[in-house]
């Protein structure tokens, strides 16, 4: 169902914004990718392929995003996955840090969906990203949190104030993707043992698996206004 239509992924360099765009390849899309990261970039396009087109952009920059939407003109579907993600006590926590969370969760997808939204086709679609712990509290995650819930709120409105434009959120669970990468290896390996251990699939979750929710909802035209758990089971533990 994806045949011939034009995908924007910001943040399709790496995890799961590159599953969504091989995901997407393999239906006959064409897929326009934005990273921060130049050298991501270069990477993502040798595994994709040249005829991928990529984007440095900064989401955080307000007129960098309205410039990259007026630079790649009109498209199918947007999907922002891109974004910085940080924990730590309530009370310990630099205030600075929290800002820069909003500033990469919050204020990029914000950015994305407002200037996205103008050059989408009117059958279009956005999906936004919020997480697990704006629906199941945890201890070190109080701005995580509320970014997430910020996100999922944002994404249901819209979808009210877009349509026909569809929009919606997926909220992942504990995913491995690289985004994790500056945790020290055994230390990573004891987390994610730790979190699979308690979920009913007994497994944290990978890539792939958010890709193939984005996807479906890339393709279902009468899905709209939806927040798509992604978490193992997560919020029944």
């Amino acid at each position: 169902m994806l045949q011939g239509q034009r995908i924007v992924i910001i943040g399709g360099s790496s995890g799961i914004g590159l599953e969504t765009a091989r995901g997407a390849l393999a239906q006959g899309a064409e897929i326009v990718i934005a990273s921060r990261s130049e050298d991501k970039l270069r990477k993502a396009k040798e595994k994709l392929g040249a005829k991928v087109e990529t984007y440095q952009l900064d989401t955080t920059q307000e007129q960098q995003v309205k410039s990259f939407f007026d630079t790649i003109g009109s498209f199918d579907h947007l999907v922002v996955t891109a974004a910085a993600t940080s924990g730590g006590g309530f009370l310990e926590t630099d205030t600075a840090k929290v800002r820069e969370l909003f500033e990469n969760k919050f204020w990029g997808q914000y950015y994305a969906a407002k200037y996205g939204a103008p050059k989408l086709s009117p059958n279009g679609s956005i999906t936004l990203f919020a997480g697990v712990v704006a629906y199941k509290a945890m201890v070190g995650s109080s701005a995580l949190g509320a970014v997430n819930a910020a996100v999922a709120s944002l994404g249901q409105t819209l979808a009210l104030e877009l349509a026909p434009l569809r929009v919606n959120v997926v909220s992942p669970g504990i995913i491995d993707t690289p985004s994790r990468i500056g945790m020290p290896e055994e230390a990573r390996r004891s987390f994610y043992e730790g979190v699979a251990s308690k979920l009913p699939v007994k497994r944290v979750g990978r890539a792939e698996d958010v890709a193939h929710s984005v996807l479906y909802l890339l393709q279902n035209g009468f899905v709209t206004g939806t927040v798509l758990h992604v978490e193992g089971g997560h919020l029944l533990t």
